[in-house]
């Protein structure tokens, strides 16, 4: 991936970008530089925090990267997958219902989701999820689109 652009962040909007993920996730960012990258051939822009790729927009909408929230251990928007899912996740599958174990009340349809393995709580994934967080324990059915996840080039890209 080739970089197009690449800037500082003004303070007001770090400050905005924080509070969104507190809110979102009940993270608490603690970066001293926050740089914006845009990129050539896609449409990704990440946000560096000390370097590292911690932030993504996903439809303009800022949300933590898999490294983020593996970093920073989300409290909210969580959705846990059992051992039998990782792989299929990992490869960038959508998540289905008889893999997930949990996810918190909090998620409402359309909400960007964290996904998480049930035995050690790393994040594997990064989604949008189809229904409520209340409905996504279950049989069948798709319940989240998966957008980022371990191994793909937003993954891959070091600041």
């Amino acid at each position: 991936m080739e970089v197009k652009s690449r800037h500082h962040l003004r303070s007001d909007v770090v400050s905005d970008l924080e509070t969104t993920l507190a809110d979102q996730l009940g993270v608490e960012l603690d970066g001293d530089a926050y740089e914006r990258v845009e990129f050539e051939a896609v449409d990704w822009e990440v946000i560096l925090v000390d370097g590292e790729p911690q932030i993504a927009y996903f439809d303009d909408e800022p949300f933590l990267t898999v490294r983020g929230a593996n970093a920073y251990e989300p409290e909210k928007r969580l959705v846990t997958v059992d051992s039998g899912a990782i792989s299929f996740v990992s490869d960038g599958a959508d998540i289905m219902r008889p893999g997930i174990t949990e996810a918190s009340g909090d998620i409402t349809g359309g909400d960007l989701v964290v996904i998480a393995e049930e035995s050690h709580g790393k994040v594997l994934a990064v989604g949008r999820a189809r229904v409520d967080g209340t409905q996504m324990v279950g049989d069948e059915g798709k319940v989240v689109d998966s957008l980022h996840h371990v191994g793909d080039d937003l993954y891959e890209f070091a600041g």
